[in-house]
């Protein structure tokens, strides 16, 4: 059960939690490859592997190699705010209304029996991983997940974003269908109080079935560089309004259809840049988002299975050392079945189709039933 937090709702509808508690670490490493400061841990990495050719004989030669790794990390964690695209869709709604239960320690009535909120399906927060071995006893130690690293706890994350929906997040829970009714009047006075920013709309890049959610749109159909300092500028007011340290961005919205990697368009990161100032119609809202994360220095998380890492934007985060990473969520029953799939296929069986029930993404079911949307390199879900 996660710890009682205090909940505030900031003025511009911004989920605030308690301020960050330091916690003092449960273990150090004694190694001469780990570097203690005031403000970071330094360690040093070497990865082994192996390079293998083939001589003209045919012969293999196996060649052992090693890269060495540098990486560091903040002691302080922070305060830390996460935005999300889409924050009034399925995902956005449900894991704000998961934080606000955790935070008050709520407990609620279902069909099954009184239930109490945790975060027992979290790899992170509720799962351990093993240290080592004690010296004298052979005792095996294992630590939370959790602890391994400085790490921000759900519950202290201030929660934002954009939405192409006005709808605030309590009706916008209601339109998601996934929670206990009981659960949702516990937490619809806060939620109600929570209000998307408005968000970019390309309609070429989402189904047309979706327009009657888009009436909280910036203006504009295709890619400009206005879209991308006013997300830049929504990141830092976010900051500045919450008083945080860090921000992290999230993609939470529906999924897009694939952009076409065209040369002199998305290729490289002048090319993107110049696209985007250009208003070329192959650039996704995603990659917009991206690339203003990037310029602004803030980590970008893509969870839907779309190409918004298109060879440009990877490219201009290495330019600026910029963070970003993730091309689904893949969690829960996707990632199972991804790796029965696997397994199965190992073992010599052939599948012919899987079906499964999507719980969390059922609007991407509407969006991908448009015939363009078939573009989309993703696993489809019913």
């Amino acid at each position: 059960m996660a710890p009682h937090a205090n909940l505030d709702v900031a003025a511009n509808g911004a989920v605030n939690g308690s301020a960050q508690t330091a916690r003092a670490p449960l273990f150090t490493v004694n190694s001469p490859n780990v570097e203690y400061t005031e403000t970071e841990i330094k360690s040093t990495y070497a990865y082994h592997t192996t390079d293998v050719t083939r001589s003209a004989e045919g012969k293999l030669i196996a060649t052992p190699k090693a890269a060495t790794y540098h990486f560091k990390v903040d002691r302080k964690v922070g305060k830390v705010g996460l935005m999300l695209v889409g924050w009034g869709g399925n995902n956005g709604s449900t894991v704000t209304a998961g934080i606000i239960a955790n935070r008050r320690k709520l407990s609620w009535e279902t069909k099954e029996g009184p239930r109490a909120a945790n975060y027992y399906g979290s790899l992170v927060m509720s799962s351990t991983i093993k240290l080592g071995t004690d010296s004298k006893t052979g005792e095996e130690i294992n630590i939370p997940f959790n602890d391994m690293l400085p790490m921000v706890h759900p519950n202290d994350l201030v929660i934002g974003g954009w939405d192409i929906s006005s709808m605030n997040l309590a009706d916008s829970m209601d339109r998601a269908q996934v929670l206990e009714p009981t659960l949702k009047q516990l937490v619809r006075k806060e939620m109600a109080e929570m209000k998307p920013l408005p968000s970019v709309y390309y309609p070429d890049f989402i189904a047309a079935n979706q327009e009657d959610r888009a009436d909280n749109v910036l203006e504009g159909s295709k890619a400009s560089w206005a879209h991308v300092e006013k997300i830049q500028a929504d990141i830092r007011n976010f900051k500045a309004e919450n008083g945080l340290d860090k921000v992290i961005v999230m993609w939470t919205a529906n999924t897009e259809r694939y952009a076409d990697i065209l040369p002199g368009v998305n290729d490289t990161a002048e090319n993107l840049v110049n696209s985007i100032k250009s208003g070329h119609t192959e650039v996704s809202p995603s990659t917009v988002f991206a690339v203003a994360c990037i310029l602004d220095n803030t980590p970008f998380i893509n969870g839907s299975p779309q190409n918004t890492f298109v060879p440009g934007a990877i490219e201009l985060a290495e330019k600026h050392n910029a963070f970003i990473g993730g091309d689904d969520f893949k969690s829960g029953q996707t990632k199972m079945k991804s790796a029965l799939v696997d397994f199965l296929i190992n073992a010599g069986i052939k599948l012919t189709s899987i079906a499964s029930y999507n719980h969390l993404g059922n609007n991407d079911g509407k969006n991908l039933s448009s015939q363009k949307q078939f573009r989309v390199q993703g696993d489809f879900q019913v």
